[in-house]
C-alpha cells in the first residue's frame, strides 16, 4: 500500500512539472541527444589493396586469388587452366579459332544505373584471368567520380596482356558502356584489338528450354550448384554506392566487391561448360533432354545436321514434356526429309499424324505431298488432305483437295501421259539391242 502511495506521489510531481513547463510559455531546452556515429574508415584501410597513382590521378585497386585446389560449386578451379586452346572456336563461329586460356579476360562491371547512357558510370570494374596458380581477379574502383580517368587508364593498361574478352551480356551492356566512358574521358577504348565472346547467347541456347531464367546468378545456382550467402541484390548496388559517396563509409561497398567477384568467377566456370558443349556435342555433360534440344537446334542452324539429329534422338530417349516432344519429333522428321532420307521422314510424319498434337495437321500435309508426288497415289494423298481439313480448314488445303479430286476424275488421260516417256525409253532400248556390235 505504501508503494502505491509513493508511485502516485511521484506521478503528481511529474504532472506538476509538465504544467509549469507549458503554463509559463517557455520550454526547457536540453541538448540534443547524440546518436552513435560509425567511424569513417576508408576503403584502403578496410580492404587489402592499394591506392594507385597514374598521370590522370588516383584510384583504388584490389586483387584476389582462388588457388588451384579450391572449388566453385561443382567446378574445380584447376580445371580452368587445362581448357583447350580451340575451346571457343565453334561458339564464336570461328572468330576465336585458337587462344590460350591465359589470354582470356573475364570482365564484369558494377554501375551507377542499369539504363546505360552518358550519365551512367562503371565505378567498379573486375577482370578475372586464368593463371597456373589458379584464378586471379583484379578490381578497379573509383572512390569518387573524379577518379574515373585514372581507373580507365589502368584498365586499358591491364587489358593489354589479353587477346579475348569474355562477358555475360557484355556486348549489349558492359562494353558499350565502357566505350562511352572512355570517349567521355577523351581516351581510346582498349577493346578494338580484342575478340569478344558474350557467353549469354550460348547459355540461352543451352538452357532456355529448361530454365525460366538464364541470368548469371540463376545459372550459377542451377548449373554450378553455388548458393550465395548474404549477397547484395544487383538492383541495390547503385543506391549503396551513392550512399558511400555521401558518407565515405567504406563498409557499405564491401558487399559490392564480393558480388562482382562471384559474378566473374561464375562466368569463368560457365565458360568451361558452355563452349565445350558446342565444341564436342556428343561428349557434352548435359543430363537433361531440353538442354540437348537447345544444343541440337544451334547445330542445325550451323549446318551440322547429323550431329543435331543424334542429339534430338538422345533427347527423346531421355524424356521430354509433351509440347517439346512433339516439336522435336517434327524437327527430326523434317531434318530427315532435308537429308533425302524419305523412309525415315515418312515414319516420323506417320507417328505425328497418328495422335493429337500441335503438329498433326502439318504432318498430314507432308504425307499428302509424299503420296501425291513420290508415290503418285492420289487417293491416299486426298485422304490425308481431308483428314487435315477436319482438323484445320485452310485455303491451301482446300486447293490441294480440289487439285487431287481433279486428278482422280481423269485417270486415263493421266495414265497415258505417264506412259509416253516409258514408251520412248523402250523403243530406244530396242534400237540399241538390234544394232550390230563391234
Amino acid at each position: 500500500m505504501e508503494d502505491l502511495q509513493e508511485q502516485l506521489a511521484e506521478l503528481r510531481r511529474r504532472v506538476a512539472r509538465i504544467d509549469r513547463k507549458w503554463g509559463s510559455g517557455t520550454a526547457e531546452t536540453s541538448p540534443p541527444r547524440k546518436l552513435p556515429q560509425p567511424s569513417r574508415v576508408f576503403i584502403e584501410q578496410l580492404m587489402s589493396g592499394e591506392v594507385v597513382h597514374t598521370p590522370h590521378g588516383e584510384h583504388f585497386e584490389t586483387e584476389r586469388l582462388w588457388e588451384r585446389h579450391r572449388r566453385h560449386g561443382s567446378m574445380d578451379i584447376s580445371a580452368l587452366a587445362e581448357l583447350p586452346e580451340d575451346l571457343l572456336d565453334q561458339l564464336s563461329a570461328g572468330a576465336i579459332a585458337q587462344s590460350h586460356p591465359a589470354k582470356w579476360a573475364f570482365l564484369d562491371t558494377e554501375t551507377t544505373g542499369l539504363a546505360g547512357g552518358a550519365g551512367t558510370y562503371a565505378f567498379l570494374i573486375g577482370v578475372g584471368s586464368i593463371e597456373p596458380e589458379g584464378f586471379r581477379l583484379r578490381q578497379f574502383f573509383m572512390r569518387d567520380f573524379g577518379e574515373e580517368a585514372s581507373q580507365l587508364s589502368r584498365l586499358a593498361e591491364y587489358l593489354a596482356r589479353f587477346d579475348v574478352l569474355i562477358t555475360y551480356n557484355g556486348k549489349s551492356y558492359d562494353q558499350p558502356l565502357l566505350e562511352t566512358r572512355y570517349r567521355m574521358a577523351r581516351a581510346h577504348p582498349p577493346f578494338d584489338r580484342m575478340e569478344h565472346l558474350d557467353l549469354l547467347f550460348g547459355a540461352r541456347r543451352l538452357w532456355k528450354l529448361r530454365l525460366e531464367s538464364c541470368r548469371l546468378v540463376d545459372l550459377e545456382n542451377r548449373i554450378l550448384g553455388v548458393e550465395r550467402q548474404g549477397d547484395l541484390p544487383g538492383e541495390m548496388i547503385p543506391y549503396v554506392y551513392f550512399e558511400f559517396l555521401r558518407t565515405q563509409e567504406a563498409f557499405r561497398v564491401v558487399p559490392i566487391f564480393h558480388h562482382n567477384a562471384i559474378d566473374i568467377l561464375s562466368l569463368a566456370c560457365l565458360t568451361a561448360i558452355v563452349p565445350f558443349a558446342f565444341r564436342s556435342p556428343e561428349d557434352a555433360p548435359l543430363r537433361h533432354g531440353p538442354d540437348l534440344i537447345g544444343l541440337a537446334r544451334w547445330l542445325d542452324q550451323g549446318g551440322r545436321r547429323e550431329e543435331a539429329l543424334s542429339l534430338f534422338r538422345r533427347a527423346v530417349d531421355m524424356g521430354l514434356p509433351d509440347d517439346l516432344l512433339f516439336r522435336t519429333l517434327w524437327d527430326i522428321a523434317a531434318m530427315e526429309k532435308r537429308l533425302g532420307r524419305d523412309a525415315a521422314a515418312l515414319a516420323g510424319f506417320v507417328e505425328l499424324a497418328g495422335s493429337r498434337n500441335g503438329y498433326r495437321v502439318r504432318a498430314l500435309e507432308e504425307l499428302a505431298k509424299h503420296y501425291e508426288h513420290r508415290e503418285r497415289n492420289h487417293a491416299m494423298a486426298l485422304d490425308m488432305t481431308r483428314q487435315a481439313l477436319v482438323l484445320e480448314d485452310t485455303s491451301a488445303l482446300r486447293r490441294r483437295e480440289e487439285r487431287l479430286k481433279g486428278r482422280m476424275e481423269r485417270p486415263r488421260a493421266q495414265g497415258t501421259q505417264q506412259s509416253i516417256p516409258g514408251m520412248l525409253r523402250t523403243k530406244a532400248r530396242k534400237r540399241s539391242e538390234e544394232s550390230p556390235t563391234a
